[in-house]
């Protein structure tokens, strides 16, 4: 098996999640983030669109996690980041920080919303 190092250039990768918290770049975060191009923020979950709208500029898709399982983005907000030209894609949140991982590592414009497990 051939192992290639993946690098991330100034975009910060997630490193591991447990039972509420995640870690982002070494760091561990509690509760709710936003991993964007501008940083690691925390994000005030569904009712939260400003902090998401920040990143229209700079990212293409935004991955929303949705916790331990599936489920569905409340509308407004889906609407409100489809509107503004994200592309929206929600999964289960250990999902989401797998597949930003990935789409991080080809140098992808990609940011991550996640709920904690």
């Amino acid at each position: 098996m051939r192992m290639n190092e993946v690098t991330f250039t100034d975009a910060q990768p997630i490193d591991g999640y447990g039972p509420g918290f995640f870690r982002v770049g070494g760091q561990v975060v509690e509760g709710a983030v936003a991993v964007l191009p501008e940083g690691v923020k925390d994000w005030g979950g569904y009712d939260d669109h400003a902090t998401l709208m920040a990143a229209v500029d700079s990212i293409d898709v935004l991955f929303i996690g949705t916790g331990a399982e599936v489920a569905h983005v409340p509308r407004t907000l889906r609407e409100t980041l489809e509107e503004a030209g994200l592309g929206v894609e929600s999964m289960a949140s250990p999902a989401a920080c797998r597949t930003y991982n990935v789409l991080l590592s080809e140098g992808r414009r990609v940011g991550v919303a996640l709920l904690p497990v």
